[in-house]
């Protein structure tokens, strides 16, 4: 079950107007914070970001199955949008099994170390276009005091040291 405050800051970015993987992104932060606090582990970092888009596609976020996702993930995210709607839960048992088989997982999945490596090996997998139409967009829309505290950040890295 998500957190109020996750529910919240969906609640907020369905409200602004943001796409439906930015709200799905709010689950994902919520998976890696139960991580580091040791709630449980997960095998790797595309394990704990599938942990929670799951929780968002169950949350009723409305968050399409990936165009390049195998047969078998994209028939699990169906399943999991359909539940949205049946608002079963699971049984005892079967979250009991979850949770253990999750506990026995380590903890490095949202480590800093393999989340940059992870997006780092999405991001080869597209292509240059696709990267640089990224770019271009997030820079039209960071707004003016998001350009200004990017090219400070900048400037620093720039700086030499005496």
């Amino acid at each position: 079950m998500p957190e109020a405050s996750t529910m919240k800051r969906v609640a907020r970015d369905k409200r602004q107007g943001k796409s439906a993987g930015t709200q799905a992104g709010e689950f994902v932060r919520e998976e890696m914070d139960h991580i580091r606090e040791g709630k449980h582990g997960a095998r790797s970092a595309k394990q704990a970001i599938a942990i929670g888009l799951s929780k968002a596609r169950r949350a009723g976020v409305k968050l399409p199955p990936s165009s390049t996702a195998s047969p078998a993930t994209r028939r699990k995210a169906r399943a999991d949008t359909a539940a949205a709607t049946k608002r079963r839960k699971p049984s005892r048992a079967r979250q009991r099994a979850t949770l253990g088989a999750l506990r026995r997982e380590g903890g490095a999945a949202a480590s800093h170390r393999a989340l940059s490596r992870h997006a780092h090996s999405a991001a080869r997998q597209r292509s240059a276009s696709d990267r640089s139409a990224a770019a271009r967009k997030a820079a039209r829309t960071k707004g003016r005091a998001g350009r200004q505290a990017s090219a400070r950040k900048a400037a620093r890295t720039r700086r030499v040291a005496r």
